[in-house]
Order: structure tokens, then C-alpha cells, then sequence
């Protein structure tokens, strides 16, 4: 038994370590394949980055969020790399049955520590296959996020963790018999009843059983590795490896998720001049070479665990995207296709082949195959993505929020997008009106720039407008920026003026543009036209850095004699589209802004008493939160809390709601398409809503007031929705809130005003 353990032992670990080795290789290889990325974006605050992966790893700070699921992982994780001397004692011992850890050994910290782990991995994993088992497809079918999932590959990995574990506490329990343990200790206090099992057998007995054991032990984790190694795909074991470096080298190194700003797009690590582009740039991604080494490295890292698929407002109403499954089809193809990469294959801008036969001749055939595939392409075309899987995506962020490793999907697909739109123009139909009217009105409804102002006469009172009433900003505290949909779109004008008039009644300092400023472009630079966003957004940038002072000469750049702001640029805006363009995207292009929503705002002005809710409004009230104010900027926090300001109102939360909120289906330009498959997001998101029977739906955006209400609208006419609901934005609720109410004979109702001060609210 001892000669036989030992020799199947060391004999797989000796191909295990071999084949590890050169599969690490084999994905150092791969990886950089990918081009490179701007420098110094992936590696800048090293201490930081080290510090991010400590948090995320120890902290499991995604995974925790999903309770009992994120408890058992941790343990079956930390379990994996802190009990690696076990491996060490376990070959120790088919040399010598009774063999200990040099000083630790019969250290009692290390045996409690051992037992504590060893048997908290065990129930861990079990804890996981269960779950597995309870959320399987055939069970939940496209609600269960393991939907897709490689089975086989998951059965396996839980298999050799729940071996390793039982050989682990077995071997612990052998130890202790072997060394006369004729009692109850502490560091025993999980195997103790095995103890008692082992206690009656003779020494040769037990020392079969220990060189067994051990050799089940070493041989499973070996067998592990070698498996892995010849399949270097198989992300539900690699992430264990390859989480640690695609955390380290994620977007933010302070920790924060691949939301808000999308990237500049780039060729061989460089930006792309669009005034003056290179002949050989490469316009977004058309090969899965074309991704950076980071793309890569985050399909390789997916561990198919599917909370992205859970979250995804698309795959949750039958749509064929799924983040999960779009990460794992990019990792299989380009795995697939690495070996012909490697040997120096593929194609220039026009499609003709850059490597010789010659040097193609030793490629697998199955890599030249894969290698014709195009990246995007219907299944007819035996494309890896599918174009309907492309254009579902909203870009709400939930997938990036949910990740636990940190895979930047949203960047990935928009990144597709742009090769779509720019190089094929490939792209729905209705889009493309949308950015005809972009270029040629500087809006997405094709209006005249004079409408933009249009709302103003439904005021009764002025509000200054820079270039006109006021030369620029100094002269007051904000520049509301208005927005397309606030300044065109007939129920987002409500909430225009309703937040207007709220900050004329606080007394804010306040003043808008002229009409001449153009759509953020937003929607464009999502739908995957970047040029335009660039234009649209220099066009913005030049505006809004003249209305806060500045001066330009005729070629655009700013003047020697330019006046310097005496104010910081303080922009307030009410939609959180803009919001994130102006704040997060501008800086890129040259504008650099303080950028605030318009609920944040009001949040501030109410707790400081200039604006006081006074007038009860009855009912119960659900909040819906907009995903670009919410995932993309961390803004939950002030549209409640002026709800909660309001008498009267009951708020009950959907079950999606904050980070988990559900999309209204109107980001990632979607808000210009059709839905033409599956359930309308919008009517998933209001069926929810209306499940808590309210009588006001609330949110913070246009695109969401817009979608919320078509689908309200839309239920009243099918009677499944009581005729007295409303959608309104949290400023028109406070504003509801903060007048006066008015008798029928025109007086005011003075036993709900708030009672006299030396500063009355109007």
C-alpha cells in the first residue's frame, strides 16, 4: 500500500506541476494577444491595486451581498490557499504514517486552525452543491443563473473540493490516533469522533489507511491540476488563479466597479485622433484580438457563477443576451482560436490573410476553422455573437455591479458597438434616426434649437439665461443644464419646471444656457459613435467653459486674456444621463465640471430649511431608481430621503431596488429602438411596481419617467392598473408638497403652512 501510494503520488505530481507550468504559460501567451492599453491606466497606485485585491479577496465583498452563498464561499476560497501544508503533511506521510509539520506540527493554534477551515470548507462546499442543485435550469429554467453554465466542469471542481476536504479532516483524525490521543483536546474538536472510530484498529491497520488517504488526497488535487492545465478554459477553476490579477488590474484602482465614464476608444494602446486618425487605427472591436490584454484576461477569469445573467434586465425578459454567456462564447472562441493567433495569423483592415502558409501549416484545423468565424454574425452566419445580443444590452451596469471578479462587460460590448456602427453601420434601424437628428439638430427629436427655451413661458417668474440675461455664470450659484429630454420631451418638461420652481422658492441662484448647447451625446457614444459624442461633447465643453468665463479665439483655443471663473463650475442637472456625461465623461475631452443631480440638490435645500414639506400627500409611494443615477453614481441616498421628507407618504421598496435595482430599458440608446423580442423591460419594471399596489411611482430620470409612464399608460387602457397611479419625479412630488395648498376660494389653508419665522418659505 505504501510503495503503491507513493508511487502514483509523486507520479502525478510530478506531470501536475509540468503541465501546470506550461498551462500558465500558455494564458501569459494568450493574454497578450490582446493590444495594449493606454499606459499607466491598468498600473497606476500599485499600493492601492494590492490593497483592492486584499479587500475584495479576505472581504469577498461582491459575494457577500448574497448571504449564505457569499458565507460558504469564503470559507471553501480561504480554505484553498491556507490549507496548502496539508498537501506537505499528506506527502510527508506516505514516507512515514506518523509524520508531522516541523513545528507546527503539534502546535495546538495550527491543529484548531486546521480543523476550523478544514471542516468549514467541507460544509462550504456542500453548502454550494446544494444550492447548485436547488437552482438548476431544468428546475428555474432561464431564472436560474446557472442557466447555461458548464455542469460537468462545476460537478467536477465540487467533487475535488468535497474529497479534499473529508481527506483532510481524515487524515487529521489519523494523525491524532496514531499519537495516542486518548482524550478530548481543542485542536481535535471536529475530527474527535473519527478519533474515536480509529481508536480500536492495530498500527498496520492504521497506517494503510493513512497511506490511502493521503494518496487520495494528493492524487485528487493533482488529477485537479492536470485537468485544468489541459484545459485552460475552464474558468470555474482558473478564476481561483486569475481573479487575483484581473482585480489587481481592474479600471479603478480604488475598487470602484467599470460604471460611469465609458473609455476613450483606443488602437495599439493609443487614442484615436478622429481629426486626424491613423491609417492603420483599429475602430473598435471586429477579431477577438482587437479586445485589450484586459478583455482577455476577464473572459478567461468568468467563473460562470451567472450573477451577471440573474440581474440582466434583457435575459430577464427573454431576450437572448446574457453577460455570462457572452463572456463565456468570447473565451471560447478566442481560446479556440489563440493557436492560430500564436503562429502569427490574421487579417488586415481589408480581410486578407498577414501570415504565410508556411507558417500556418502546423495549426490545428479546428483553430483555422474558428478563425474564419466573424465575431459578430448571426447564427446562419455562424457568428460568435449575434447581432440581437449586441443590441439588447442597456448598459445599466447591473452585470459590472454583480461580477465578483471584476469582468468590465459594458465596456466590452459597447466596445463591439463601435466597429458595428462606425466600420459596418450595422446597427436598428430607428437609431439611425436618432443620430441623423444628433448631427444635423443637436438633439434626438430633430427639433429647432429655439424650442430648447420653449418652457420658459410656462414660468411666472424669470429665470436668467447666460448670454442673454446674464453675460456668464458668476453671476449665480448654478447652471441648471436642461438637458434634451427636460427642454423637448413634454412629461420630462414637468419636471423642468417643477425643479425650477423649487429652487426659485429656496431663493438658489440659477440660470440655464441659451438654447445653442447640443445633446451630451450620450446616447450616441452608447450606441457605439464615438466620432459624434467627440464633436457633440467638444461642442458642449467650448459653450459651457465660455458661460463660466473663458474666452476662445477663432481656432478654439482658450486666449491669453481670457477671464479667469471666479465661481467653480457647478452644474446641476435633472438627468442622470447628463449627469454622468458632463461629470464623468467631459473630463476627457477637455471639461472639467462639478457636476451634481438636481435630487441631491434638493436633498440639501431641504435639510437646510429652504425648502419645507408642509402639505401632506397620501398614499403609498414605490421608488424606482434610475440605473445611471443609481449603479453608475452611487446616488441612492437623496431621492429617499426626500420622500421621506414629504407627510403623508408611505414608501414601500421594490424587490429590486439600489444596487439591484432593475433598468427602465431606456439606457445604451435602447430608448431609440424597438423592442421587438421577449417582454418589454419597461412593463417588467411596472408590473413589479405595481405588485405593491401603489398610488405614485417615483423616479429621477427622463428616460425612466417616459418609459415608467408609456407602460403605466399602457395598463390602465388593459385595466391591470388602477386609473389613479402616477408617475411623477421626486421634484414634483416636493413640490407638491412644499406649496400651499389653496382653498376653492383662492385663500390659502393656513393650518397646513408651516408656522412663521423670520424667513417664511414662499
Amino acid at each position: 500500500m505504501q510503495l503503491a501510494a507513493i508511487i502514483v503520488s509523486l507520479a502525478l505530481i510530478v506531470v501536475g506541476v509540468a503541465l501546470f507550468v506550461r498551462a500558465i504559460a500558455q494564458i501569459y501567451r494568450y493574454v497578450r494577444l490582446g493590444q495594449n492599453v493606454p499606459a499607466g491606466t491598468r498600473t497606476d497606485e500599485p499600493v492601492q491595486r494590492t490593497v483592492t485585491v486584499v479587500k475584495e479577496f479576505l472581504g469577498h465583498t461582491r459575494m457577500n451581498k448574497w448571504g449564505i452563498v457569499g458565507f460558504a464561499h469564503w470559507f471553501v476560497a480561504v480554505g484553498f490557499f491556507s490549507l496548502v501544508l496539508t498537501i506537505v503533511n499528506a506527502i510527508g506521510q506516505l514516507f512515514q504514517a506518523d509524520w508531522l509539520l516541523p513545528i507546527i506540527g503539534e502546535w495546538a493554534p495550527y491543529n484548531i486552525f486546521v480543523e476550523f477551515i478544514g471542516l468549514m470548507t467541507t460544509l462550504g462546499i456542500l453548502t454550494l452543491i446544494v444550492i447548485r442543485q436547488l437552482s438548476k435550469p431544468n428546475k428555474a429554467g432561464r431564472k436560474s443563473r446557472f442557466a447555461g453554465s458548464n455542469f460537468g466542469q462545476a460537478y467536477f471542481v465540487e467533487a475535488v473540493i468535497l474529497i479534499i476536504g473529508v481527506c483532510i479532516m481524515v487524515l487529521h483524525a489519523l494523525e491524532a490516533t496514531m499519537h495516542g490521543l486518548d482524550h478530548y483536546e481543542a485542536s481535535f474538536f471536529a475530527s474527535y469522533p473519527l478519533v474515536l472510530a480509529f481508536k480500536g484498529l492495530s498500527l498496520g491497520a492504521l497506517q494503510n489507511i493513512v497511506y490511502f488517504v493521503a494518496m487520495v488526497k494528493i492524487a485528487t488535487s493533482f488529477i485537479w491540476m492536470i485537468t485544468v492545465a489541459l484545459k485552460t478554459d475552464m474558468g470555474v477553476a482558473w478564476h481561483r488563479f486569475l481573479a487575483f490579477p484581473n482585480i489587481w488590474f481592474k479600471r479603478e484602482a480604488d475598487g470602484d466597479v467599470a460604471l460611469g465614464a465609458l473609455q476613450p476608444m483606443t488602437s495599439k494602446g493609443e487614442p484615436i485622433d478622429f481629426e486626424d486618425p491613423g491609417e492603420d487605427d483599429v475602430y473598435g472591436v471586429s477579431q477577438v484580438e482587437h479586445f485589450s490584454w484586459k478583455g482577455l484576461l476577464d473572459f478567461s477569469t468568468c467563473t460562470e457563477c451567472g450573477r451577471c445573467q440573474s440581474q440582466c434586465p434583457a435575459w430577464n425578459t427573454g431576450k437572448p443576451l446574457s453577460p455570462k454567456l457572452l463572456i463565456m462564447s468570447l473565451r471560447d472562441h478566442a481560446h479556440a482560436k489563440a493557436p492560430y493567433l500564436l503562429a502569427g495569423g490574421g487579417k488586415n483592415m481589408e480581410g486578407e490573410e498577414q501570415a504565410s502558409a508556411e507558417a500556418l501549416k502546423d495549426v490545428p484545423a479546428a483553430a483555422l476553422a474558428e478563425a474564419e468565424r466573424p465575431l459578430i454574425g448571426t447564427h446562419e452566419e455562424n457568428g460568435v455573437i449575434d447581432p440581437d445580443v449586441l443590441w439588447s444590452c442597456t448598459t445599466c451596469g447591473a452585470c459590472v455591479e454583480q461580477c465578483p471578479v471584476d469582468i468590465e462587460h459594458v465596456d466590452h460590448i459597447v466596445d463591439m458597438r463601435r466597429y458595428q456602427v462606425m466600420i459596418e453601420s450595422a446597427f436598428p434601424s430607428e437609431a439611425g434616426t436618432m443620430l441623423k437628428n444628433l448631427e444635423k439638430k443637436g438633439n434626438p427629436w430633430g427639433l429647432a434649437k429655439k424650442q430648447r427655451l420653449e418652457w420658459l413661458k410656462e414660468l411666472d417668474f424669470e429665470v436668467p439665461v447666460v448670454g442673454k440675461d446674464i453675460e456668464d455664470l458668476t453671476e449665480v450659484e448654478y447652471l441648471y443644464w436642461v438637458g434634451c429630454a427636460g427642454a423637448l420631451e413634454d412629461r420630462a418638461k414637468k419636471t423642468t419646471k417643477a425643479f425650477a420652481e423649487l429652487l426659485n422658492i429656496a431663493g438658489v441662484k440659477f440660470a440655464i444656457m441659451g438654447g445653442d448647447e447640443k445633446c451630451t451625446g450620450d446616447s450616441a457614444r452608447r450606441l457605439g459613435n464615438e466620432p459624434l459624442f467627440q464633436q457633440l461633447g467638444q461642442e458642449n465643453v467650448m459653450s459651457l467653459n465660455m458661460a463660466f468665463g473663458e474666452e476662445y479665439d477663432d481656432e478654439g483655443n482658450v486666449t491669453a486674456e481670457s477671464k479667469k471663473p471666479r465661481t467653480a463650475k457647478k452644474i446641476v442637472a435633472t438627468c442622470p444621463h447628463c449627469l454622468n456625461t458632463i461629470g464623468k465623461e467631459y473630463p476627457q475631452i477637455g471639461g472639467d465640471y462639478e457636476v451634481i443631480h438636481h435630487t441631491q440638490l434638493l436633498q440639501h435645500l431641504v435639510d437646510e430649511g429652504k425648502l419645507t414639506p408642509v402639505t401632506p400627500v397620501e398614499g403609498i409611494i414605490t421608488y424606482h431608481d434610475p440605473c445611471y443615477l443609481g449603479r453608475h453614481n452611487k446616488i441612492y441616498t437623496p431621492p429617499r430621503e426626500i420622500i421621506a421628507s414629504v407627510p403623508g407618504v408611505r414608501n414601500e421598496e421594490m424587490h429590486r431596488h439600489k444596487e439591484r435595482g432593475f433598468c427602465c430599458g431606456a439606457g445604451g440608446a435602447r430608448m431609440w429602438m424597438e423592442e421587438r423580442i421577449g417582454k418589454r423591460i419597461n412593463n417588467e419594471r411596472v408590473d413589479e411596481a405595481l405588485s405593491l399596489n401603489p398610488d405614485i411611482v417615483s423616479t429621477a430620470c427622463p428616460f425612466c419617467l417616459v418609459m415608467l409612464t408609456d407602460s403605466v399608460n399602457g395598463k390602465k387602457n388593459d385595466g391591470k392598473a388602477k386609473e389613479s397611479v402616477t408617475v411623477v419625479d421626486v421634484a414634483q412630488l416636493l413640490l407638491d408638497s412644499v406649496k400651499t395648498p389653496v382653498d376653492p376660494a383662492g385663500e390659502a389653508e393656513t393650518e397646513t403652512a408651516p408656522e412663521p419665522d423670520p424667513e417664511p418659505v414662499k
